[in-house]
């Protein structure tokens, strides 16, 4: 989340009125619309990276929804946009207007150095209590790395995946993906090597 749009309490009913008139995109939680920020070039090759990959691996099978797809945490009251999401089986929506989901089976988000901190806490906190979410998944934009927490009863087991060589399994919805294919046509920033000097 960035900026705080400054504006009393809207209820839900309100904050959709208003996200469904506005260009840019907002999440919500607690009567407050929090404006979400614009994307990098490594971002948005790694969302069309994955969704590609997932419809073409999910085709017939499954739905796949990228960041302009709405899903609301029924339990919590937040609306949020992930960068990618899975539904498999008859979608719920909240109403007749086809732009809010609640029931994915995985989310996928996209690390960056401003959301990081909240993909990992508040925000898993918040997708944890979707009954029907079974993988919950983040990739790295700055080196090949995809972290995938897997519900196991009321604890989720964390898997990574790691270098270009290996592959994301997403076993809810039965397919893999390789990180090679993730990461295409994305350059990761050179990283400082520390030099050490050989003993005289």
């Amino acid at each position: 989340m960035s900026a705080i749009l400054k504006a009393p309490y809207l209820s839900p009913e309100e904050y959709l009125a208003r996200e469904r008139e506005s260009e840019i995109r907002h999440e919500y939680f607690r009567g407050e619309m929090f404006a979400m920020s614009g994307g990098t070039r490594p971002h948005s090759l790694i969302v069309g990276n994955l969704r590609a990959e997932l419809r073409a691996a999910l085709r017939r099978r499954c739905e796949v929804h990228g960041g302009e797809m709405r899903i609301k945490v029924s339990s919590t009251g937040l609306y949020t946009y992930p960068d990618a999401s899975v539904i498999c089986g008859e979608p719920r929506l909240e109403d007749g207007r086809q732009d809010t989901l609640l029931n994915p089976i995985v989310v996928m988000e996209v690390l960056s150095p401003s959301t990081e901190a909240y993909d990992r806490g508040d925000k898993f906190g918040h997708y944890r209590k979707i009954e029907t979410l079974r993988e919950y998944v983040l990739v790295s934009q700055d080196r090949a790395l995809v972290e995938r927490f897997v519900r196991q009863g009321d604890a989720w087991l964390l898997t990574e995946f790691d270098g270009l060589e290996a592959s994301l399994r997403l076993d809810s919805i039965g397919c893999e993906i390789p990180l090679q294919s993730i990461y295409e046509l994305v350059e990761f920033p050179l990283r400082a090597t520390r030099q050490i000097s050989a003993p005289e």
